[in-house]
């Protein structure tokens, strides 16, 4: 067999908004991915729908571009804490990292979670300081964070002796000098080539694939993504699938390459080649496929534990059917968590209490929002209740929960606002910088200071606060955290809302709700400016007579309510409130809707007098 082509296989790793993605677009325009009259799509590698309107990565994609005889394969790793458990299993793939950091924001928490892993699984690392055009860039300055980054996280001398670029993603330049600006990607796809190892021949050897994600198309069915670690493979192969329980013989249908955005048939893969491979629909990540005359079984993958449950259930509410909602039952919302969790090792689905109810575990409130938010789309319909933190029992058997590192970068006049509202949730500041008129402070918090946190932030600092947080480890039990401190409006009666009821309401509090909305009792309609609930009569009309009054009626002018994204509703609910998703409407409503119940259970919850 012929030498194996020279492959070189990296993850760009970065925090959010850092720049991963604009960077691939201009690997793909100067690796001469795009035909000269070819349209070029920006942030190409962002296919999924909500990816494109968060401005984030959700799932990990693999790609390759050549520049040469050499072939450079890239995974475009999510740069968000919650999707963690996409970057553990992509760095599984990868012989080096290239480690991309604002040149204004620096290292971030996310930062700091991926290269602990990667300095963990000795993967040699680039530096590139990106977005160096911005006016408030600090390049220097944010190298010197780098490094002590590598140092705070133990590296030796030979990780920290890492090549440095600065490279401006969006125009396509890298160079290693500051005073040299530079005209290409040249300089920074030489670094790569210099520091990341080529692939070791292992052609003769067994064919050895580890599944590290699953995926579907609609002509070929299941198809299976990882690396060739040995060996290689040709489409109608005969291979076994191992896992630790049992082994079979299947035969592989098709072979398939990531190149560009683009997903193309391969004669043959060899080793260091990520590739798709179809032809086994019975298969889940981590399972071992090889050689039927070599069996083997490699160890799974270890993903951290996921610390944030919700509970998912069927909509029994009044309105339930009547927004769009297409797969409304139990089974339909079972099988699609269950597909879920198969695709994603970071998602798990347990029973609920109830037949209708599913506890689905995953590592944060975004990682399950974006879950939820993908499910409206499908056109499924049902009810989640708010975040829960999980607990475990300590070596000494007491109770822990998960703790945080909170990063919040502010504006100097906002540190008292800042400061007093994370000390009402437990939150412990580690350092603070000054840079400039703004001030990043550095604290550690309960998992359960976060869960509606960045709302009530960004109204403290008017909008100006940037926040960021990464799972950091486990502490005992903090105590009770304060919720939503102000009660709700709920809607006491079916019908539509009308302008005179709203009009009434509006010096009660905030509301949710416009005129003409069906609601139904139990529903939440806003927010009271009190601690306590208010239950209402929201679709009372006004009472006509024969009379005429002398003056004019007084306006009805009712100001826009506050619409609740399905994040914000997530992040407002207290425990004995749901939010209900359909794919036309998000509502908030009360777990028990009917208020006498509901009182029954107060009045038998609060304290003997």
């Amino acid at each position: 067999m012929t030498k194996t082509h020279d492959v070189r296989t990296l993850a760009i790793v970065a925090h959010v908004d850092h720049g991963k993605t604009t960077l691939v677009d201009a690997l793909f325009q100067q690796g001469g991915i795009y035909r000269e009259n070819q349209e070029i799509t920006e942030r190409a590698m962002d296919s999924m729908d909500q990816e494109r309107e968060r401005g984030i990565t959700i799932l990990a994609k693999c790609t390759s571009v050549t520049y040469g005889e050499t072939r450079l394969q890239l995974v475009d790793t999510p740069g968000h804490a919650d999707f963690g458990g996409e970057v553990e299993r992509s760095l599984k793939m990868v012989d080096g990292i290239l480690l991309l950091v604002d040149a204004a924001e620096g290292p971030l928490p996310q930062t700091r979670f991926v290269l602990r892993k990667a300095l963990e699984m000795g993967l040699p690392t680039l530096l590139a300081i990106n977005k160096i055009d911005r006016a408030d860039a600090r390049a220097l300055e944010v190298l010197d964070e780098v490094y002590s980054l590598f140092i705070d996280l133990g590296a030796d001398d030979k990780q920290i002796d890492f090549p440095v670029l600065y490279t401006n993603g969006r125009e396509g330049t890298a160079t290693t000098d500051l005073d040299t600006p530079g005209t290409d990607l040249q300089p920074l796809v030489q670094a790569i080539f210099k520091t990341i190892p080529t692939q070791v021949n292992k052609d003769e050897e067994p064919f050895l694939f580890q599944v590290n994600a699953l995926g579907y198309d609609d002509y070929v069915g299941r198809l299976m993504v990882g690396r060739v670690m040995q060996g290689s493979v040709k489409a109608n192969q005969m291979v076994q699938v191992a896992t630790s329980e049992s082994q079979s013989n299947k035969r592989i249908t098709g072979v398939f390459s990531f190149h560009g955005t683009q997903r193309q048939p391969l004669e043959e893969a060899r080793t260091g080649d990520i590739i798709a491979l179809s032809g086994v629909s019975e298969v889940n990540i981590g399972d071992t496929i090889c050689c039927p005359n070599s069996p083997q079984v490699l160890e799974a993958f270890e993903v951290d534990e996921p610390t944030v449950s919700m509970v998912f259930q069927v909509n029994d509410g009044p309105l339930a059917g009547r927004s769009g909602g297409k797969f409304v039952t139990s089974r339909h919302l079972r099988d699609r968590l269950t597909k879920e969790a198969y695709a994603n090792v970071s998602i798990r689905v347990q029973d609920g209490d109830t037949p209708d109810q599913f506890r689905v575990l995953g590592r944060g409130e975004l990682q399950l929002a974006v879950l939820i938010e993908s499910l409206r789309r499908e056109l499924f319909e049902f009810c989640v209740r708010n975040p829960e933190v999980l607990t475990r029992q300590g070596e000494d058997g007491r109770k822990e929960e998960p703790i945080e590192r909170l990063v919040i970068d502010v504006p100097t006049e906002f540190m008292g606002p800042v400061t007093e509202l994370i000390g009402a949730r437990k939150g412990q500041m580690l350092d603070q910088k000054l840079e400039g008129s703004r001030v990043r402070i550095e604290y550690t918090i309960p998992t359960r200071g976060l869960f509606g946190l960045r709302n009530t932030l960004l109204t403290s600092t008017r909008g100006t606060a940037i926040v960021h947080s990464v799972f950091e480890g486990w502490i005992p039990w903090s105590g009770s955290i304060a919720q939503r401190p102000l009660g709700a409006i709920i809607a006491d009666r079916p019908g539509a809302t009308t302008p005179y009821a709203l009009f009434n309401l509006q010096p009660r509090g905030t509301l949710f709700e416009d005129v003409g909305t069906q609601v139904y009792e139990g529903m939440v309609i806003g927010e009271h400016s009190r601690e306590n609930d208010l239950n209402v009569n929201c679709v009372r009309e006004k009472k006509l007579t024969n009379h005429r009054a002398s003056g004019k009626d007084e306006s009805t002018t009712i100001a826009p309510p506050k619409q609740l994204s399905l994040e914000l509703s997530l992040e407002w609910i207290r425990d004995d409130e749901m939010v209900e998703v359909t794919p036309e409407a998000i509502r908030i409503r009360k777990r028990i809707l009917q208020s006498n119940q509901r009182s029954v259970i107060a009045r038998d919850k609060s304290p003997s007098t």
